[in-house]
């Protein structure tokens, strides 16, 4: 599929060439979170004013998971509760943290005038699949069991990341309907990773390969998995789900020049197909992780208000 980048994407793409900075799969982990979290700082776009912003501990077999509550200074209340989105970070299962996403965070927690608690899930290689899966699965789980005194209604509990966070939204959603998990109101999936065969026309095209390049995807998919087996389990690929029926409401958002964006458009029309409510938005001029970079692209910020928009309309 052609792929043109808008002008300020070409200009981004042309920064980070000039930059010089080593490709994520040429370096160890440790420093890809530490070149990540850099970039992030560049392109962050200036956060909203919010409510001061908490840590929260939730507790897990293996130990707290850290965690942020965001708070808005227009909450939209009922009965005094709010509605809440459970969200999950980018970055390969690999990279990217607490702070890589914090402004993000504060951005659809200001949009869609909801609480926002992020969610610091253990990364590879230090900790392979499934342990990025079972903690998001007990942060949603924890979220709804402990509402009431966040003050949180449970009844609009969402669940949404970017990426890999797109991928472990999803797998929660699944998760949740089959009984292992709260009753989920929507789900947020921003250019999700949904199927690790790789096997889509937009993995293989040298236009989507920006950025996020098809050699790092498949570097992060070795330091997550543990082996070829991991492909076809639908908590690592939730479009190998035996079916999608029954599952929340649904965003689904692509970018035109993203590996991604061939399996996130496809998983946006299963949905459809089994008979969810999906809203699905494309921007074809914009490359993986543009959703971070407010700062230098408008169409990012497009997005963080289409979201909001889309969470005032679901809850």
């Amino acid at each position: 599929m052609p792929v043109t980048l808008d002008p300020d994407a070409a200009a981004v793409f042309r920064a980070f060439q000039e930059a010089g900075r080593p490709p994520y799969e040429t370096v160890t982990p440790a420093e890809a979170r530490e070149l990540y979290l850099k970039g992030r700082f560049v392109t962050n776009p200036e956060p909203p004013e919010l409510e001061p912003v908490k840590p929260l501990s939730i507790p897990a077999p293996h130990g707290a998971i850290p965690a942020r509550i965001y708070t808005p200074k227009s909450l939209r209340k009922a009965d005094g509760l709010a509605p809440c989105l459970v969200f999950f970070h980018g970055g390969g299962w690999v990279i990217g943290d607490l702070d890589s996403h914090d402004v993000v965070c504060r951005k659809l927690a200001h949009e869609g005038e909801l609480l926002v608690i992020s969610v610091d899930y253990r990364l590879a290689p230090e900790h392979k699949f499934p342990a990025a899966v079972d903690d998001a699965i007990a942060a949603a789980k924890w979220v709804a069991s402990n509402a009431g005194q966040l003050g949180i209604d449970a009844a609009r509990l969402t669940v949404g990341g970017d990426s890999a966070g797109g991928n472990l939204a999803a797998v929660v959603a699944i998760a949740a309907r089959d009984g292992n998990g709260p009753a989920i109101a929507g789900q947020v999936l921003i250019y999700p990773a949904t199927d690790f065969t790789m096997a889509h026309p937009s993995h293989s095209e040298p236009e989507t390969s920006i950025l996020l390049t098809h050699s790092v995807i498949r570097w992060f998919r070795d330091h997550y998995l543990n082996g070829a087996a991991d492909i076809h389990d639908w908590r690592a690929s939730p479009a190998r789900a035996t079916t999608l029926v029954g599952l929340p409401p649904a965003y689904v958002l692509t970018a035109g020049a993203d590996p991604l964006r061939d399996e996130g458009d496809e998983y946006a029309q299963r949905l459809k197909d089994a008979g969810v409510p999906v809203t699905y938005k494309h921007f074809p001029g914009q490359f993986h992780g543009f959703f971070t970079m407010g700062k230098l692209l408008q169409q990012a910020n497009v997005a963080a208000g289409d979201i909001g928009a889309w969470l005032k309309g679901l809850n």
